[in-house]
Order: C-alpha cells, then structure tokens, then sequence
C-alpha cells in the first residue's frame, strides 16, 4: 500500500512540485497572477524548454551534452547575421542557423560513437569551439534585425491569451518528440540504449545510430531554440540568456529535477518542460517578492541539491533490497524438510 503511494508521488513528483510553486506563488507572491506576468513567464520559459527536449534525449540514452548554449547562440548569430547582414530570406537564414546547430550535434555524436570518446569531454570541447565562433562572426557585439521587425512580431503577437506563436512552436515540439520518444521504436531504443547499453547490443539495436541521432537532434533543437528567441528579441547577442543562472546549468538542473538519472533510461520530455517551469515559476516568485539573481541561483541550487540527495537515498535503498526475497528463510526450511519427507520410512 505504502509503497504504490510512494511509486505514484515519486512518477508525478514534478507535476506535484509545479502545482504547489504555483499555487504558493498565486496566493503570497505580490503581482504574479495576471496575465501579464504568466504570459512574460511562459515566454522566459520557452528557451530553456526547448533546449531541454535534446538534453533529455541524449541523457536518457545515458549521455551529456555541454554544448546546447553555446550551440544556441551560434544558431541565433549566424540566422540574424544572414538575415540582416547577408540580406537572405528568413527560410533560408533559418536553414543554415539550423544547419550549424545540427552538424555540431552529428559531431557530438559521431565522436561519442565511433570514436568512443566520453561524451563531457566531446561537448566540452565542441562547447568551446562553437562559442569561438560566435565571437568570431559577430565580433562580440550583438546583431539586430534592423528596422523590420515584422517576423519579431508575428512570434510575439498572442493568438489567444498566454499563447503567442513562439510558445505555441514550443508546445507542438515538446508534445511530438515526447510522442517520438514514448511511442515509437526510436524511442524505446533510446530507453534500453540509456538503461543497459550491453542489453540493447544483445538485442541487436544500433547504438551508434542511436547516440549520433540523439546528439543530432540535441544539436539541431538547441540552435532552433537560439533562433525563435533571438528573432523574437529582435537581436542576437554571444551569451543569451545569461542574466543570473546560465541557460546551460538551468536546464541540466530542470532536466535532473524533473526526473531523468544521469547513469540514463528514465525520464520523459513532457517533465522536463515541466521542471524547467517549474524553475522559472520559482525565480518570477522571488522577483515578485523583490529578490535578485543571487537568491534565485541559490534556491536553483537548493532545489537541485535536494533532488539529488533524494535520488541518491532511493538508488541506495533500492540497490540494498535488490534481489532480497522476503520469504527466504521459509523457502530454506522447506528445502531443509523436503528430503526427510520424500525419503522411505
């Protein structure tokens, strides 16, 4: 009885967490239910969720990827550098931002898998050398639309209240790569990929392809993330985001928080969109209240600290019960007894 409670509350955890954030902030936070700051809160959270959609992918398939800012900002520079500075279309802008961010993903990968280096080194140093571009190609200076900002705000314009294009772009994305992921062959690869690599070799999947896809993928949507925030912004700058908390380390702790293991096959897309506004939903709280950037990385890092500390005190209970038969000793006495009782008198 007891433990299908705590089976439930751990599975919805983060749906849990969400739901009393919200409901503390709604009731003792000044200002925060209305709709202007839902709505600027569901925009906030629109970076980061994106990005963790990759993240997700690559660690439940038991790998990390430190390059999703970084390839971010290069997916931003270079769109609104061929936008504004190349005179392309948008499509084709679009395209090669996208392009960028999906060949440092097949990078990723191909080097995870067939080169069978350790997926922090790769993405550290692809991290790094995706940042240099960017510093390269805008100079370290920011790069704006222009004076045409009709595309910006076309993304920002609500269609019904809370729900611009830019946020809607964000839920259709979520709801089909956590389609992909739960319901299709790709993803249960994935799944077994993370949780028991030898497993899945013996049962014939691809790992290679499913690490290089993964990582692709990761690429590809940390640069789309990247695009749709800067055209939005209008402006692209080398370090989006980085007011306070980095959106690199906000979405690792999102995804960690909303229920994926960093040994890999467990997790789901949909609660790491739900961590990561959940996260944002804490920082607009204390905002509310008049905190700054110091106090939420603080309660960022409090919250992650207790999650994890959580995950560690289940792994080691569940790891000591591990194979224990409750009814042991019975099944040995009957052992003991069965000769005694099959032998003639």
């Amino acid at each position: 009885m007891y433990k299908k409670i705590y089976s439930t509350l751990n599975y919805y955890r983060i749906f849990i967490i969400f739901t009393l954030l919200f409901l503390i902030a709604t009731a003792f936070a000044p200002n925060f239910f209305n709709l202007f700051n839902l709505n600027s809160l569901l925009k906030t959270t629109n970076l980061c969720a994106m990005l963790s959609i990759g993240l997700t992918m690559v660690m439940i398939s038991g790998q990390l990827d430190l390059s999703i800012q970084s390839v971010m900002n290069l997916g931003a520079v270079l769109t609104l550098g061929m936008f504004a500075n190349e005179k392309m279309p948008w499509s084709q802008a679009i395209a090669v931002g996208l392009l960028a961010g999906l060949t440092f993903g097949f990078i990723n990968g191909f080097l995870v898998a067939k080169a069978k280096i350790n997926s922090f080194i790769v993405t550290l140093g692809t991290m790094t050398i995706a940042q240099g571009c960017v510093f390269l190609y805008c100079k370290a200076g920011s790069i704006g639309v222009g004076s045409d900002f009709s595309f910006s705000d076309l993304l920002t314009d609500e269609i019904v209240p809370l729900l611009p294009p830019i946020t809607l772009i964000t839920l259709i994305t979520v709801a089909v790569f956590a389609f992909i992921l739960n319901k299709t062959g790709f993803g249960r690869n994935v799944y077994m990929v993370g949780g028991n690599p030898e497993t899945a070799w013996l049962a014939g999947i691809n790992r290679d392809f499913v690490y290089i896809a993964v990582f692709t993928l990761s690429g590809g949507l940390s640069a789309l993330s990247g695009i749709l925030f800067s055209i939005a912004q209008g402006t692209a700058v080398p370090n989006m985001g980085d007011k306070g908390i980095s959106p690199l380390l906000l979405t690792i702790a999102a995804v960690i928080i909303g229920g994926v293991a960093m040994s890999g096959g467990t997790g789901g897309i949909v609660k790491s969109y739900f961590a990561v506004l959940s996260l944002v939903t804490l920082f607009n709280m204390l905002s509310c209240f008049g905190t700054g950037y110091e106090a939420q990385i603080f309660a960022a890092g409090f919250v992650l600290a207790l999650i994890v500390l959580y995950e560690s005190v289940s792994f080691y209970f569940r790891d000591k019960i591990k194979g224990i038969r409750p009814k042991l000793l019975e099944e040995a006495a009957k052992m003991r007894k069965l000769p005694q009782e099959s032998s003639p008198e």
